[in-house]
């Protein structure tokens, strides 16, 4: 069975329990659990005939004995004791709750669907793709909000090929989210390297990611997902459920790849005696920090580079306002030309996210030891935004979309860079900028673009309606978004 038979085969399911009032979200949950006890349950057979870590009287056999009431209450039952436990049980079931309404739909999941298959012995390919699937439905239902968890997979493709992990590089998500950018050095590493030794194979599974996510309800579907791909093992689980501005972990990586949560700043809601909410500011003040702020997206670039290992590499998805935004946005893009080796910007298109109102760009970047002189010579920039239209449904971002920047940002050797644009080609993408140009511009805006705008110059250029109107959608939110956090800092001041 294909992993698109697979999603079809549970998706399906889900389709009769939205008649109970069952979001895809829930859904998705409800089957990790179960499909954590399957596959916990088939390890203890052969040929694997491994101890199971689910306590006897809660594990997935104990659920086939059950049927009706009996059934809904042991469910229960394991849900809320397994979410005590420590370690990957706690991981998976911490939180957990039963959102059945029937008895019977309980049972005909768990087992005319799942227990009818075989997940361990499916290919870590064909059952990781399949959850995949599950994954990405969920976040094209927009109404859940899962679509800031959920980076697109053509992108993320694209991102890995250009850093290009190499076999013993650590790789880090401090915002992983469902893991898309773990699972896709894992993918890339174990292409490219077909004749890995039994000791690579374990450092890859077991000692080569690390991922940190705020949300327990992500960081359990995240966990899941890695698990079915084979990465991590049932007693290490290289997630972790924390704020990873909060602190500097002390753990130092040779890759980072990130997209932190759409959302400039961070607020907690106090409530006073008289019961009226006030909000403050989440100013993240920390030693290893260039300027205090509570812009999350800026402090996680500077979180980023406390991560990397010197001349370790970076990919940040980051939205427009970090490249030209004053006060610590200009103090942090200064420090990071100079401090580090900023070499690529990648320019995207909007369409791309579940989240709307975004417009984001990709940034890489080498930390560097100290130095006298600035690190960063030339900043290449690829504008994939000006002329180029993308929808989620019908105009897709396909990984093709994106070949032209991978071969320009030459992976093999940065050096060896060519630029597509020129005086004579005014049409070129791809062109680079020194940095004494970059320092010297206002604020050191790194906000750039060149290519003139087909659409301003006739009417006929212009994109198809459903792609206008999404576009026109996409600005007006963004706009709002800035528009509400003016409006925010001004109350704040009264």
């Amino acid at each position: 069975m294909s992993p698109a038979d697979i999603v079809q085969k549970l998706w399906n399911y889900c389709h009769v329990l939205r008649d109970d009032g069952m979001s895809y979200g829930d859904y998705v949950e409800q089957l990790t659990y179960l499909l954590f006890l399957k596959m916990a349950d088939e390890r203890t057979k052969a040929p694997h005939n491994q101890e199971s870590m689910v306590p006897e009287k809660y594990n997935w056999q104990s659920l086939l004995k059950r049927d009706g009431d009996e059934l809904f209450d042991h469910y229960r039952r394991i849900l809320e004791n397994l979410g005590k436990e420590k370690g990957m049980l706690g991981l998976i079931f911490m939180k957990s709750q039963n959102k059945f309404q029937d008895p019977a739909k309980l049972r005909r999941l768990v087992v005319d669907l799942i227990d009818e298959e075989n997940w361990s012995s499916l290919k870590t390919d064909v059952k990781g793709d399949a959850y995949e699937g599950l994954l990405e439905k969920n976040a094209q239902d927009t109404k859940s909000g899962a679509g800031q968890y959920f980076t697109p997979r053509p992108l993320i493709q694209a991102i890995v090929e250009a850093m290009a992990p190499a076999p013993g590089e650590t790789v880090s998500d401090p915002a992983c989210g469902t893991g898309g950018f773990l699972l896709a050095c894992h993918d890339y590493l174990v292409s490219q390297n077909p004749n890995m030794t039994k000791a690579e194979k374990k450092t890859l599974k077991e000692k080569t990611f690390k991922g940190w996510e705020l949300v327990q309800a992500t960081a359990r579907l995240c966990a899941m997902n890695l698990l079915l791909h084979g990465i991590g093992t049932n007693k290490n689980m290289p997630i972790e459920v924390a704020d990873s501005l909060a602190s500097d972990p002390g753990e130092r990586f040779d890759l980072i790849l990130t997209n932190p949560p759409f959302g400039k700043k961070s607020t907690t809601t106090i409530i006073g005696e008289n019961g009226k909410a006030t909000k403050e500011k989440d100013t993240v003040e920390r030693e290893d920090f260039w300027s205090t702020t509570s812009n999350k997206q800026l402090n996680f670039v500077q979180h980023v580079k406390t991560l990397l290992n010197v001349n370790g590499r970076a990919a940040v998805v980051v939205p427009d306002n970090v490249l030209f935004e004053g006060g610590a946005g200009e103090q942090i893009r200064r420090k990071l030309l100079e401090e580090c080796d900023v070499h690529t910007l990648l320019r995207l298109p909007t369409g791309l996210f579940y989240a709307q109102g975004v417009k984001a760009n990709v940034l890489f970047f080498d930390r560097k030891p100290a130095a006298e002189s600035p690190w960063t010579k030339k900043l290449w920039i690829y504008d994939l935004r000006t002329n180029k239209h993308f929808t989620l449904k019908t105009k897709p971002l396909k990984r093709p979309d994106l070949d032209e920047f991978v071969k320009c940002f030459h992976p093999e050797n940065k050096n060896s860079r060519v630029p597509t644009w020129s005086e004579k080609k005014t049409d070129g993408r791809w062109r680079a900028y020194d940095y004494e140009e970059l320092v010297s511009r206002d604020k050191a805006n790194l906000d750039i673009f060149w290519l003139k705008d087909d659409s301003l110059e006739a009417s006929e250029n212009l994109p198809e309606p459903e792609v206008l109107a999404r576009e026109i959608v996409e600005d007006l939110e963004a706009a709002l978004g800035q528009f509400r956090e003016i409006a925010e800092d001004l109350e704040e001041r009264i």
